[in-house]
Formats: structure tokens, sequence, C-alpha cells
């Protein structure tokens, strides 16, 4: 199946700039999130979405994909890495894949790959829930799961103590079988996984008892991880070394750890701002008053002009979240809305009626409502 476009996958033009792309990613990766989306397809769109954020949020590697495509030569020639890697042909081994596939067997002197050769362990996946101050200014967490690692008993063997994995025999180690064919084009050598020892190369005639031949084993692992300040939803941490084990001495893979976000009960966030609503009451905002507002950090005063409307915005300067990529912090945003009374004693209501008629208002409904108003200038 082949991929698709990556900046098709986030939605943004060629042209997009980082921050789009940015703001692109985030929206995919909240909206395919397998925690809050149940569809088949989600965890799959979210990995996707992932993988391309990772190239266009680099510049080097951007620049590679716009020239190259999917088929990108210097990460099909091992230049590269990492999960997702594009097509193409890297090199010979591949050309003998391809005829591999037509005829059954390698080209001529085919690919030959040692199946003793050190491999490595793949890469794992882990979604990590942090609370919403935690994603502010950052901690350290432990962090549990599963994963395979080297069987100690046999240090990765597969064979019982005292012995070891012997070569086979019919394959005198290499994992492949070869076929020698007379065609029309001349004598052909094909290639295929020994059956006498599935490729492996090697025969384990007792097993180890703790991981029955295989070399690896099932473990809970607990792993310190570093959370940066100002990390948001949908970013990714790589931990490297922390994923499956390697084969015949490979090196482990890497643990990819994908962020999720609590909200917050009063709190919300935009990038590196934060927002919130402050009430206020009418004397407040027509008389102008000082009031104190929560931050991230505390309690700071505010002066409210008098005559301050609802749904003004306010702007505490450097009060937001610290920059992940870059130095300094956002600001915080404080929506004001004035909150009518209720429950008025008689009193109270009197007060009111004298202050509209001091200030020309007829609170007896002899006047055009607004929605009369608005609906004559609007239709005539």
């Amino acid at each position: 199946m082949s991929k698709r476009d990556y900046y098709e996958v986030l939605g943004v033009s060629k042209n997009a700039s980082p921050e789009e792309i940015k703001k692109a990613h985030k929206k995919k990766v909240m909206e395919y999130h397998p925690d809050r989306n149940k569809d088949p397809e989600a965890p799959n769109r979210f990995k996707e979405a992932q993988e391309a954020y990772e190239v266009l949020s680099d510049d080097q590697k951007r620049s590679r994909y716009d020239q190259f495509g999917h088929n990108d030569p210097y990460q099909n020639m091992g230049g590269g890495g990492g999960a997702g890697g594009g097509g193409g042909f890297g090199g010979i081994d591949d050309l003998g894949d391809i005829f591999s596939s037509i005829f059954g067997g390698g080209f001529g002197g085919g690919s030959r790959r040692d199946p003793n050769a050190p491999r490595r362990g793949n890469d794992l996946e882990y979604t990590l829930t942090v609370d919403f101050k935690d994603a502010v200014f950052g901690k350290e967490m432990e962090v549990k799961l599963p994963r395979t690692e080297t069987c100690d008993t046999c240090n990765g063997s597969g064979a019982k103590a005292g012995t070891k994995p012997e070569t086979c025999k019919v394959c005198n180690g290499s994992g492949q079988q070869e076929f020698v064919q007379n065609t029309m084009f001349g004598r052909m050598v094909n290639r295929r996984v020994c059956s006498n020892c599935s490729g492996q190369g090697v025969i384990i005639k007792e097993k180890c008892s703790t991981c029955h031949g295989s070399g690896k084993v099932k473990k809970n692992r607990t792993i310190h991880v570093k959370i940066p300040a100002g990390i948001d939803e949908g970013s990714q941490l790589r931990v490297s070394g922390e994923g499956e084990a390697g084969s015949r001495g490979g090196p482990p893979g890497d643990l990819y750890i994908y962020i999720r976000v609590k909200s917050h009960e009063f709190f919300e966030r935009q990038d590196e701002h934060i927002y919130c609503e402050i009430p206020l009451t009418f004397a407040q905002a027509a008389l102008g008053d000082e009031i104190e507002v929560p931050t991230l950090t505390g309690k700071v005063k505010l002066k409210i002009p008098a005559g301050t409307q609802t749904g003004t915005f306010f702007r505490l300067k450097g009060k937001g979240v610290p920059r992940l990529r870059g130095s300094g912090h956002g600001d915080q945003h404080i929506k004001v809305v004035v909150v009518t009374p209720k429950n008025l004693t008689d009193e109270q209501k009197d007060l009111i009626r004298e202050f509209a008629t001091l200030s020309g208002e007829d609170t007896h409904g002899e006047n055009e409502s607004f929605f009369e108003r608005m609906k004559r200038a609007m239709f005539g």
C-alpha cells in the first residue's frame, strides 16, 4: 500500500509555515488519538500524523522530502532511520529482492543477508497522560511498560546452559538454500529460506528452559522519563535504547512516548498561551476596581478600568507556558464577564430603576426594544 503525501496527511500546503504545520499536527493527533477516537483506523491515522510531523517539522528532513518524496536515497542507503522510512532502491540488495519476487530467488549473486548478524530491536510506543501543570512546568516520572529483553539464562543464545547453537548443516549457516535452474536466460541460481533452520543459520538442539529457544523474555520494565517544561498534547518523546531487545548482540530499539495532557478546571491552553475567564460585578465594571486573578504561578493584581465591558480581554505578559523550543514564556489572556445579579431585593430594584431614569433609559418597555431597532437597521 502506497504511503500518502505528508502534506496531505496534515492537511497543509507545501508552502505551509512551521507554525501552520505544528497547529495542523496538534489538530490531527487530537482527532485520531486512540483514547478519544474509537474508529479502528484511528491508531493508523494517529501514527501517520506523527510520522508526517517528524519529517516536516525538521528543516533538513523536509528539504529532502520536498526533493525526493518517500524515495529519499539518504534514508534508503542507511543514512536515515526511525519509524516509517521511505521506499526506493537502496542498492543491489533491493534489486536482488525484486528478482527474487519475480523468479522465486536471487539475481545472479543475489542478496545475502547474514542471518547471524546483529539485529536492532523493535521500537516501542507508549501513551503517557500528564497533568495540566506537569506539562507546563515539566516533571520527572516513572513509566512502567512490558517489553522483551535478552534472556539472562542463556545470554540471548536460546540454547540450554552448557550448550550452544550449532551451525545448520543444510545451508552452512547462510540461512538460505540454493537451487540452480537452466533457463532461456542462462543458468540462474535461486535462493530461498532454508527449510531446516527457517533462515536462522543455526540449529538449537537443547533449548533454554527460560526462553524456550527464543533468546528473549517478556519483562515489566520501569523507565525514568523527564517531561520537559512546555510540552503539549500530541508531542512525542524519544527515549533512546529503551525499546525491544536486539538479536545476536544487536542494539535495542527506541521508546517513543506520545503525550496526552489532562484538561484544567479553570485554565485553557493554546500553544504557549493561557486563557481564563474572570467574573465582574456590575459595580466593578462600571466604577473600576483592582482585583486578584489566579495565574499558573500564583495570584497577581489586575486593574479594571471604569466602564469595562463584558467580553473585554486583558493580557498578563509572560504569565503563560514556557516555550518548548526557544526562550521565554507565552502570555495569559483574561476575559472578563459582567455577571447580572439575581434575586434582587425591592430596595436594590428601586435603586436600579432610579439609575435607569437618571441615565435616560425606559424600564417599562415604552421605547423600542433592541431587537426591533436591529431589525429596522437590517431590513429597513
